[in-house]
C-alpha cells in the first residue's frame, strides 16, 4: 500500500475515533466534555508528530507530499467516521454530515499537515541511523 494511503487511512480512523470518545465522555459526564475534547486533539497532535518525525528520521522519500496527500485522505475519512460513531453515542443524525465534510475535514486535514511538519521539523533535528550516513560521516 502506498504510504500515503497508510497514514490517510489510519489518522482519518484515529481521528473519527477520538471524536466518538470524545462525544460518549460528553454524554455520560457532562462536566468533563470540554476537558475530553482538548485532549483528544492533543493525542492527534502527538500522533502527527511522533510520526512525521519518525518518517524524516527514517528519511522516507518525498515525505512531505506523502503528509500532503495523507491530510487529504484522513479529512474526508475522519469526518465520516465521526459522524457515524457519534450516530451510535449521542443520536447524531446525517444532517452532521455536511459540515464534517467541509468545515471538519478541512480542520483534520491542516491538523495533519501542521503536526506533521513539525515532526519533520523533529526528525530531522534528529541524528541519523549509522547505516544511512555515507562512509565520510556526512548525510
Amino acid at each position: 500500500m502506498r504510504a500515503w494511503l497508510v497514514r490517510g487511512l489510519w489518522l482519518g480512523l484515529f481521528h473519527g475515533g477520538v471524536q466518538t470518545g470524545a462525544s460518549a465522555v460528553g454524554v455520560h459526564s457532562p462536566d468533563a466534555a470540554s476537558s475530553t475534547r482538548y485532549i483528544a486533539i492533543g493525542l492527534v497532535v502527538v500522533v502527527g508528530v511522533l510520526w512525521g518525525a519518525l518518517d524524516a528520521w527514517r528519511q522516507l522519500d518525498g515525505r512531505g507530499m506523502v503528509w500532503f496527500a495523507a491530510a487529504l485522505v484522513a479529512g474526508p475519512l475522519a469526518g465520516v467516521v465521526g459522524v457515524a460513531g457519534r450516530s451510535w453515542v449521542d443520536q447524531t443524525g446525517l444532517e452532521s454530515l455536511g459540515p464534517a465534510l467541509t468545515g471538519g475535514a478541512a480542520f483534520t486535514a491542516l491538523l495533519v499537515m501542521a503536526t506533521a511538519a513539525v515532526g519533520m521539523g523533529v526528525g530531522n533535528a534528529l541524528p541519523q541511523p549509522a547505516d544511512s550516513r555515507r562512509p565520510d560521516g556526512s548525510r
